[in-house]
């Protein structure tokens, strides 16, 4: 029971920290958000960053609310099989020599990421455009000044 909660745990981290996303401003009032993560996040884990972090960097824009005018994702990741080993144990009996040979497959490594792409164009209350704009606070819910201080750093 413990090996199980130790791999459920170190699987929870190995998750929970590999995931961000950068913005960069395209106008005074739009901008492009480039978000990334881990292979076991998915491409929804990366849809997930890159919508919070829409919200979050239209706060810190000082804006209210926003409309995602495009999106695009990719995905990176590969797979790739390390080289395997042979293994022969034998034995003799009598005169004869009996031996068996096993394959031991090298062990598989997952890399690169799951990335996601959202042009934004940002609006304050009064702005045309405003009332069919998605709510950045109400987006990231109850808890958003802390998810706009600390960021993502998670896909769950």
């Amino acid at each position: 029971m413990m090996k199980l909660l130790v791999a459920a745990l170190g699987c929870a981290v190995l998750v929970g920290g590999c995931a961000g996303a950068t913005a960069t401003r395209t106008s005074q009032n739009t901008m492009t958000i480039d978000a990334g993560a881990a292979p076991s996040c998915g491409a929804l884990g990366a849809a997930k960053v890159a919508a919070k972090s829409a919200a979050i960097e239209t706060i810190k824009a000082g804006y209210d609310r926003y409309i995602i005018g495009s999106a695009a994702s990719q995905n990176n990741v590969s797979v790739s099989q390390m080289p395997g080993s042979v293994q022969t144990r034998g034995a003799i009996i009598g005169n004869t020599y009996r031996s068996t040979s096993t394959y031991v497959p090298g062990p598989t490594i997952v890399s690169g990421t799951h990335d996601r792409q959202l042009e934004i164009m940002m609006f304050r209350e009064g702005e045309p455009g405003y009332e069919n704009a998605l709510d950045a606070r109400e987006a990231l819910g109850p808890e958003w000044p802390e998810i706009v201080k600390n960021g993502i750093k998670t896909c769950l």
